[in-house]
């Protein structure tokens, strides 16, 4: 199976998926979007009310935002892919349960598997706590506000990966100011693009 088929596969079972109560409130489940070659992959926490409608992930206003953050470091989404921990939408945006993460989470992690990005910028503190902990780093979580922009790197048998906490796009639709916070840490990943 190459590349391609692997990861409809893929897609295919994260579509008809009923691991946990979320496929009864989804209208649509988001698997994620981008290139299966993609260096950069950007993980977010699940989707909301206008990825559940279209299908896409972050196409709403935090999606505008992670535009915005994209074009200052010279990304395009076909160059990147994005993706979150969960694929279906909690009712009302609420939080990520445990046992949701747990059921949905080896989805991800065949898609990092697939994907093989070199780096791995997480958006929020659940990704973050998420990855951290997926890639023995479990000692180093704290809350985004202490560790966003920093660089993780971590070794696994097949590659060295970075690790790059940010703050989720969303958080700009609430509070404009993290705008500027936002902006300078991605020019943090734009120093490691041209070495990937």
């Amino acid at each position: 199976m190459n590349l391609e088929e692997k990861y409809k596969a893929l897609e295919q079972e994260i579509l008809h998926c009923q691991k946990c109560p979320l496929w009864r409130t989804r209208i649509n489940p988001v698997p994620g979007q981008g290139s299966l070659k993609a260096k950069i992959m950007f993980i977010g926490e699940a989707p909301g009310a206008n990825e559940d409608k279209e299908g896409k992930p972050f196409c709403g206003a935090a999606g505008k935002v992670l535009d915005h953050l994209l074009e200052i470091v010279d990304l395009d989404r076909k160059d990147i892919f994005i993706t979150n921990i969960l694929k279906c939408r909690p009712p009302q945006n609420r939080d990520p349960q445990k046992k949701e993460i747990e059921a949905c989470a080896p989805y991800l992690e065949r898609q990092i598997e697939i994907i093989k990005p070199k780096i791995i910028c997480t958006l929020g503190n659940y990704s973050t706590s998420y990855i951290f902990e997926k890639y023995g780093l479990k000692n180093k979580i704290q809350g985004i506000s202490k560790i966003h922009g920093q660089v993780f790197e971590v070794k696994n048998l097949f590659q060295n990966i970075k690790i790059i906490p940010l703050y989720h796009p969303a958080v700009v639709t609430y509070n404009i100011g993290m705008r500027k916070i936002l902006e300078e840490d991605f020019k943090v990943l734009k120093n490691f693009i041209s070495k990937i």
